[in-house]
């Protein structure tokens, strides 16, 4: 069993350590495959995904990489969507979040270059494209959403009390105490 186990490991840190890194030059090649009208140099592009401007940046040096693209004039924000937008980012932006950049609203992924997988790519850079697109409706990056909807007594229950940084009610400790 402990052999298993050991072999187990060691296969597994084969396959993860031969995985390749990200790097500019495959990034390049990914947005070449993925994108339209591809402007900028390697680690600097703008292009075209999914109808949207993107801006993709990366820093090899300090293994960091940004997808971002604009939505709205942050002067342009109507009441409450800034609010919204905050909440979204919590609920139902998964990956991509809105921002606010030199007078702009935008929506943007950021995470390290070298562990960053090609799927996990074109997966960010259309989570950064739908959040745009779902702007003043659902602001939402895909159709995941971490807002189980709560029943009327439950909220009714929960406003009565403020329960900031305190336990939940009625749950109980791993000892066995509520």
């Amino acid at each position: 069993m402990i052999r298993f186990s050991i072999l187990s490991v060691l296969l597994s840190l084969i396959v993860f350590t031969t995985q390749a890194q990200m790097n500019n030059e495959t990034m390049g090649k990914i947005i070449e495959k993925e994108a339209s009208k591809i402007e900028g140099r390697i680690g600097s592009w703008q292009l075209i995904y999914g109808q949207r401007l993107l801006y993709v940046i990366t820093d090899e040096a300090a293994n960091r990489m940004r997808i971002f693209t604009p939505v709205i004039e942050e002067e342009k924000l109507a009441e409450g969507q800034l609010k919204k937008m905050l909440e979204a980012n919590f609920h139902s932006a998964l990956d991509a979040k809105y921002c606010l950049y030199e007078g702009l609203v935008i929506t943007v992924y950021t995470h390290p270059l070298k562990e960053l997988q090609a799927d996990q790519f074109i997966d960010a850079m259309r989570q950064v494209v739908t959040l745009a697109d779902t702007f003043g409706d659902s602001y939402s990056s895909t159709s995941v959403i971490f807002n189980p909807e709560e029943s009327e007594e439950e909220t009714e229950e929960n406003s009565k009390e403020d329960r900031t940084n305190k336990k939940p009610k009625g749950k109980k400790e791993e000892n066995g105490k509520t």
